[in-house]
C-alpha cells in the first residue's frame, strides 16, 4: 500500500508534536504547520492525502482552508477544536469537513475517523486512475487563464465536425493532444484519427503515403495501397507540421479541402471522402505567404479556426500540477516509488523556461523519476540545465548600429543547443522546438554538416 500523507494544522507545538507522533507511528507521512501561512506554503509544494485542522489559529481560522483543500485539491479534512458547539460542528461540515474531532482528542476517535477519510482517499486515487488509463493521450492539464479560454474554444469547435482548425504553437506544447482532444469531443469520436507528421516522410513518398497510389504507378508499386486520407474516412486527418508540406503537395491538398475528393498516385479517377481536417504547425505561416512559400489560398482554407497553444513559459502557474501528474504517471510505469517534488525542486522548476515546453517538462521529470534514489525529488535530481540560470540569447554576439545579426544569433543557438545536447540532433531540436529536418537543414546553412 502505498504511504499517505497527512498534513497537521495547529497552533499548539505539543498537540503537533502527539499527533505527528501517533500517525507516524501507524504509517503515515506527516507535514506539520503552525499556521494558515506555513500551511499555505506546504501546499503550493506537495498535496496531502488528508488534513487536520485547527479551527483557532494566530493568523485566522482553519475553515478558512476548505476552499482549496476540499474544493481546489480533493482532499478530505478533519476539523479539530477546543471549544467544539452545534454551530461550530454544523459550520464546519457545510464547508465541507469530513468530521470534526473535540480537543482533548480520543485517540481512537481520530484512528476511527483517518481510517474512514484514507478509504475515501484511496478510492477517489483508484477513480482518477481508471480515468487515466482511459484517456490515453487525451488529457489536457491546466487551470491558467490561456488554457482555460483554449478548452472553452476547444469544447465550442469540436462538435463541428468540418470545420477545418489550425493549431499554432512552439514545439512541445501539445498540439498532437490538443488535436486528438477535438476528435474525442467531436461526432467522429468512434471513427478512426490518423496522425501525420509532414516532416517524418521523406517528399519523394509523401504524396503516395497521403493518397495512396495504384499498382504500377511507379516501380516499387506492385499492389494497389490506400492513402491515410482513405484510412481517415468519417473520421479526423491530423497534419502535424503542415508548414513543412512541398507547394506540389500544398496544392493538392487544397484541391482536396475544396471537394474533399483527390487521386491516388497513377490514378485516373477522383475518390471522394468524408474526412476532417486538423493541422498544427509551429512556424509563423503569415510571414511565410508573405515570403511566398506557403500558398495564401490554403493558409485561410487552414485558418477557418485558428487556435493558439501557449508556451509552458507563458503558463508557468500550471507547471506543478503537470509536475505533479508526470511523477503520478512514471513512478506507475517505472514501477518506482517516488511521490512528490520537494520545495526547492519545484521552484526550480517554475523559474526555468522551458524551451522544449510541456514535452521538455515531462522527459524531466521521466529521468528525475527513473534516477531518483528517495521517494522525493529533490534539486539534486534535476538536470544541469535546470539547475543552472540560462545564459542570455544573445550572449556573445554584439548588437551594432545596424543592430542584432540574426543569422548569427540563430547560429549561436543551433552551435549551443548540439553542444548541450552532447551532437545529438533530435535533442537539440527539442531545446530549440525544431525538428531534426530543420536542424539538418540548418547545419547545411551555416556550412556545419559533417
Amino acid at each position: 500500500m502505498a504511504e499517505t500523507r497527512i498534513l497537521v494544522l495547529d497552533d499548539d507545538a505539543l498537540i503537533r508534536t502527539v499527533l505527528s507522533d501517533r500517525l507516524e507511528r501507524a504509517g503515515h507521512v506527516v507535514a506539520v504547520a503552525a499556521s494558515l501561512a506555513e500551511a499555505r506554503a506546504l501546499l503550493r509544494n506537495s498535496v496531502p492525502d488528508l488534513a487536520l485542522l485547527d479551527m483557532k489559529l494566530p493568523d485566522g481560522d482553519g475553515t478558512e482552508l476548505l476552499p482549496e483543500l476540499v474544493g481546489e485539491l480533493d482532499v478530505p479534512v478533519i476539523m479539530m477544536t477546543a471549544h467544539a458547539t452545534v454551530q461550530s460542528a454544523v459550520s464546519a461540515l457545510r464547508h465541507g469537513a469530513r468530521d470534526l474531532l473535540e480537543k482533548p482528542i480520543s485517540y481512537e476517535r481520530l484512528e476511527a475517523s483517518v481510517a474512514s477519510a484514507l478509504e475515501v482517499t484511496a478510492l477517489r486515487r483508484e477513480v482518477r486512475a481508471l480515468r487515466e488509463q482511459g484517456r490515453g493521450d487525451d488529457g489536457v492539464i491546466g487551470q491558467s487563464a490561456a488554457m482555460q479560454e483554449l478548452m472553452r474554444v476547444v469544447e465550442r469547435v469540436a462538435p463541428s465536425e468540418n470545420t477545418t482548425v489550425l493549431i499554432e504553437g512552439e514545439t512541445g506544447t501539445g498540439k498532437g493532444v490538443i488535436a486528438r482532444l477535438i476528435h474525442r469531443l467531436s461526432p467522429r469520436s468512434a471513427q478512426p484519427f490518423v496522425n501525420v507528421t509532414c516532416t517524418a516522410l521523406a517528399e519523394t513518398i509523401m504524396e503516395s503515403e497521403l493518397f495512396g497510389h495504384e499498382k504500377g504507378a511507379f516501380t516499387d508499386a506492385r499492389a494497389m495501397k490506400r492513402g491515410l486520407v482513405e484510412l481517415a474516412d468519417r473520421g479526423t486527418l491530423f497534419l502535424d507540421e503542415i508548414g513543412e508540406l512541398s507547394p506540389r503537395l500544398q496544392g493538392k491538398l487544397l484541391q482536396f479541402i475544396e471537394d474533399r475528393t483527390f487521386r491516388r498516385v497513377g490514378g485516373t479517377r477522383d475518390l471522394t471522402v468524408d474526412t476532417r481536417l486538423i493541422t498544427a504547425t509551429n512556424r509563423n505561416l503569415e510571414a511565410d505567404v508573405a515570403a511566398g512559400t506557403f500558398r495564401a489560398d490554403l493558409f485561410y482554407r487552414l485558418r477557418v479556426i485558428p487556435l493558439r497553444l501557449p508556451p509552458l513559459r507563458e503558463r508557468a502557474s500550471d507547471i506543478p500540477e503537470l509536475a505533479r501528474h508526470f511523477v503520478v504517471a512514471f513512478s506507475r510505469d517505472l514501477g518506482k516509488r517516488v511521490r512528490g517534488i520537494d520545495g526547492p525542486a519545484m521552484e526550480l522548476l517554475r523559474e526555468f523556461d522551458w524551451p522544449g515546453n510541456v514535452r521538455e517538462l515531462r522527459n524531466v521529470i521521466e529521468r528525475s523519476v527513473l534516477l531518483a534514489d528517495e521517494d522525493i525529488i529533490t534539486a539534486a535530481a534535476l538536470p544541469p540545465e535546470v539547475r543552472a540560470p540560462r545564459a542570455t540569447a544573445t550572449n556573445g554576439i554584439e548588437i551594432g548600429p545596424k543592430g542584432l545579426d540574426i543569422e548569427e544569433l540563430e547560429r549561436t543557438l543551433l552551435m549551443e543547443a548540439l553542444r548541450r545536447a552532447e551532437g545529438n540532433r533530435t535533442v537539440a531540436g527539442r531545446l530549440l522546438g525544431l525538428s531534426r529536418h530543420q536542424i539538418r537543414n540548418r547545419l547545411r546553412k551555416y556550412g556545419e554538416e559533417a
